[in-house]
This record gives structure tokens, C-alpha cells and sequence, in this order.
């Protein structure tokens, strides 16, 4: 039987190449434009893409058509400038060409010798980070696929080294205390990736002790100590404390210093949870903030984030390199496969938890590259102008209700309207009132999403929903904050006048 070739000639390649590109390149340009959410109900959705799998092989071309003709239309896009939901990054341009570089080597970075640039890469671009945010640059690391990924591999490495036993082969199975293991972390702004990485340990969800916070949502250390105290004299086992750097719902950012003095003399593992907000220990007006948190083990960093890197693109250090191989070493003969050589070098399975990894660090690296630190300072501190020129907006108002001031590029308010407190059936029973006001702003953000002016989540604050706006794009300027926020005000008129009356009678 003939061998037949599966690879499209090249010039067939470079001619779909150029395509692609234009595509991009046009939808750049639209970018500001677009509709942000593509309004689209799933079970539609699910019907235009419901398909068996083809016997035979189609046009390539066709099959790129695809994306302008189904895909792109039915995108939520993240790019935007005016997309403000959960915590996402738009993506820079050099991103897009660096992932078609990397795909075309698609070189495995889970050892050296299938991957030595990229490692090497990989390895500098970790010792960046620590840089930018006044770690040491000799401490480890490695990119994964995101915070959570970042916060596991932290909270393992964490247990593996705090456990009063070695628990490498027999795990949690094996002889140990009676006590549980506890990890403590604020009670209003900790991020749930704790909980989930908790879970991924085999811990439990009982395992996270809720730290109260003072009126500014930063964690209150003397609490704190007392806690560690009477749980070490309930029998438990304490072993790591998680800081917020930028928290999700406020951008607060804790005691660090205080939190890693209280870890150092107490013999835990700090751990600072940085997704949301570590680079902006880059901004000089803003370093203050972050003082201590070089004293941290072990720090979770998210470019997809605040440095607008494409997905995924998530980043963990460690002070201590060795933590990790500890915690994630292994052996097999197929991993090694020769005797010691000079032809070889980090292989990052051993710091890790994946075995397969693809090359993720190249996008970060070409983009520090483009940008440099001054570009990137630049960047982070027009979002938080954005941030506080919402804030001014929300504060001159007399239709929303400010509940903080922003530290970074998180900001969350309420719509709350001025006659509310004078309205006969709400006004003296302050439980209803909340509650229709919850309704109130969640009905605002589902209404900016459908009309595709904006993508705005609603999140809890003190058990209030509240509209929060992640203000991370690096495309987002004043004008799009001032279209949203007069959009906002809009909404909230007419939805009060439409849903008042019949929210009373529901109730």
C-alpha cells in the first residue's frame, strides 16, 4: 500500500495562512464595535452545531470558513473593551502569533529534551515574574493553566512540606495525626480556587478556616493568631495561610507583611493567592500595598489577567525550588531513556503536576518583550484610572450606591434608587428592600448582556448583590466606562419602573 501524505502543500498551507490572518486582522478592527455577548440561547446553540462526525474529510477551506459562518458570530468576546465579567484578560496581538508559533513546533514542555528552548524560555520568563513584583529571581516555578491550577500546585507542595509525616507514598493512608489540616484564608474576598484545591488534596472543604476581615475586606491578623492558637490546642494541624494580593470582589490586598511575620514565627507556609492583582506591585504608587510579599512560599500569579496574556496562561513560584520537586518528583526509565549527559536539562515534570505540557510560556515571554516593564506599568495603571474614574461616576451619582474604593481594577457598586427608601411597601422593611434591590441590579446586568452593550457579572458583597466590573482590557478607555455607566443608569430606571410593582405582588 502507497504511504500517503497527510500534510497540505505548502503554498495550499501559506495561501489559507494569509487567509487566516485577514480574518484576525478584521476582527481587530471590529473589536471596539462588536456586540459583546452573542444573546444566544444554548439549546440554539447546540442545534447549529449538532452533527455527526464526518467519514470523509472536507475542503480545508470550508472548514476555516466555519469560524466566520458559526463561530465568531456566537463568541463572547473577551477582547472587548467594554467586557467586564468574571476576571479576563483581552489577549494582546503578539499573543495570537506567538500561540501559531508555538502550535507549529508543538514542542512538549514536560522535559528538556523535548522541548529545550521552550524549557529555557519557560525558565526565564518564571524568573520575569518574580522580577516584576519584587520576588527573588531565584526562586522556581512554572506556568500552568490558570489561578486554580497555581493555588493546587501551591497547597500541595504547601502539605507535602508541613505534614508531620511522609505522606509521598501512602498519602493521606498512611500513619498520621488525628487532627485535620487546616488552611486559612479571608472570610469575604478568598478566592473559592482554595476551596477547590483543598478538595483536589483530599482534604475537604472543612479544611478552610474563614479569617474574619475589617471594614476594608483586608484580613484581620490578630484574629488570625488567635485562630492558629485554638485550633494547635483543639488537636489540628495548621499548616498554610493564603493572602489575597487583589482580591476578586474589591481588589483588596492583605496585610502581607504582618500575615508572613505571624507564618515565619508560627513555622506555617504562606501562600499569597496574586491571580487577580500581583502585578500591581509593579506600579511604584502602589508597592506600599504590597509589602511582605517576598516573605510568601509561594505565590499564584494570573497573566491571562491583569498582563492580558490569551488563554490559558496561569503562573506559580516558589521560593524554595526544591518544595516543588519534593512534592512532584518521579521515576520511570521512559522519562530518562540515557545515562547522565550535558545534552539535557530542567525537566519540569518534576515540578509539577502535568507530565504533557505545551508551551504556554512563549506568548508571555514575546510579550514582556513587546511591552517591558514601563509598557506594562503603563498599561496596569490606565485601568486603574479607569477604575477610580468609575468610581467618581458612582460617587457623584445620586442612583447608585458606592460600597468601596477601588485599590486596583476591581470595582463594585449597586444600583440603588433615590426613591426607594420613600417607597410606602419597602422603605420601612430594610430585608425587602434588599431584596428587591438584588433582583433590581441582577436584572440590570442580565439586561446589559442581552442588548450586547456590555458584559457585566453580578457578585455578593456582604450577602448583597452587587455590578462588578473587572476593568483589566488593555483596550478600555474613559469613554467606554462613561457609555457603560450612562447604559447602567438607564437600565436601572426603566427596569425599576417595569419589575417594582410586580416584585411587591410576587412578595
Amino acid at each position: 500500500m502507497e504511504m500517503q501524505k497527510f500534510d497540505l502543500p505548502t503554498e495550499e498551507f501559506r495561501t489559507l495562512g494569509y487567509k487566516v490572518i485577514d480574518m484576525i486582522a478584521d476582527y481587530y478592527d471590529d473589536i471596539h464595535s462588536v456586540d459583546v455577548f452573542p444573546s444566544i440561547k444554548s439549546s440554539e446553540l447546540t442545534n447549529l452545531f449538532d452533527e455527526g462526525v464526518p467519514k470523509n474529510g472536507i475542503d480545508p477551506e470550508k472548514v476555516i470558513d466555519a469560524w466566520t459562518e458559526k463561530i465568531l458570530p456566537h463568541a463572547t468576546h473577551l477582547g472587548s473593551p467594554r467586557y467586564f465579567g468574571f476576571v479576563n484578560g483581552s489577549g494582546t496581538m503578539m499573543c495570537t502569533l506567538a500561540e501559531a508559533l508555538a502550535n507549529s513546533v508543538n514542542m512538549n514542555v514536560g522535559a528538556w529534551k523535548p522541548a529545550p528552548a521552550a524549557t529555557e524560555i519557560e525558565r526565564q520568563t518564571i524568573s520575569w515574574l518574580a522580577e516584576m513584583i519584587g520576588y527573588p529571581k531565584d526562586c522556581g516555578g512554572l506556568m500552568v493553566s490558570g489561578g486554580t491550577m497555581a493555588d493546587f500546585t501551591a497547597i500541595f507542595t504547601a502539605f507535602r512540606s508541613q505534614a508531620p509525616f511522609d505522606s509521598t507514598d501512602h498519602g493521606l493512608q498512611g500513619e498520621k495525626p488525628n487532627g485535620r489540616f487546616l488552611i486559612y484564608m479571608s472570610d469575604h474576598e478568598g478566592h473559592i480556587a482554595i476551596v477547590r484545591a483543598a478538595e483536589m488534596c483530599n482534604l475537604g472543604r472543612n479544611a478552610i478556616r474563614r479569617v474574619p476581615c475589617h471594614d476594608d475586606f483586608t484580613m484581620d491578623v490578630t484574629a488570625l493568631n488567635r485562630m492558629i492558637e485554638e485550633d494547635r490546642g483543639n488537636g489540628d494541624i495548621p499548616f498554610c495561610v493564603v493572602g489575597q494580593a487583589g482580591s476578586i470582589n474589591v481588589g483588596a490586598i492583605d496585610p502581607l507583611e504582618e500575615i508572613g511575620n505571624l507564618c515565619q514565627s508560627k513555622g506555617l507556609w504562606f501562600h499569597v493567592d496574586g491571580a487577580c492583582g500581583a502585578f500591581g506591585a509593579m506600579i511604584p504608587t502602589k508597592q506600599h500595598l504590597y509589602k511582605g510579599i517576598e516573605l510568601a512560599d509561594s505565590i499564584a500569579l494570573d497573566p491571562h489577567k491583569w498582563l492580558n496574556i490569551s488563554y490559558e496562561c496561569g503562573g506559580i513560584l516558589v521560593k524554595d525550588p526544591e518544595n516543588l520537586r519534593k512534592a512532584f518528583s518521579m521515576s520511570a526509565s521512559y522519562l530518562r531513556g540515557t545515562l547522565p549527559t550535558e545534552y539535557t536539562g530542567l525537566d519540569y515534570l518534576e515540578f509539577g503536576p502535568q507530565m504533557s505540557r505545551g508551551f504556554k510560556a512563549l506568548k508571555l515571554w514575546m510579550s514582556i518583550k513587546q511591552y517591558g516593564i514601563e509598557g506594562y506599568r503603563k498599561m496596569l495603571s490606565q485601568t486603574i484610572e479607569c477604575a477610580e474614574y468609575l468610581h467618581e461616576l458612582v460617587t457623584r451619582s445620586s442612583e447608585f450606591e458606592v460600597l468601596h474604593k477601588p485599590q486596583l481594577y476591581i470595582y463594585s457598586f449597586r444600583y440603588v434608587p433615590q426613591d426607594i427608601l420613600e417607597e410606602p411597601s419597602l422603605g420601612n422593611q430594610d430585608n425587602m428592600t434588599n431584596r428587591y434591590l438584588d433582583r433590581l441590579n441582577q436584572e440590570i446586568a442580565d439586561a446589559i448582556q442581552l442588548g450586547g452593550t456590555a458584559f457585566i457579572m453580578t457578585s455578593k458583597i456582604r450577602g448583597r448583590v452587587v455590578l462588578r466590573m473587572s476593568i483589566c482590557s488593555h483596550r478600555t478607555r474613559k469613554e467606554d466606562i462613561k457609555m457603560v455607566f450612562l447604559k447602567l443608569s438607564e437600565l436601572g430606571g426603566k427596569l425599576d419602573d417595569r419589575i417594582r410593582d410586580m416584585f411587591l405582588v410576587e412578595s
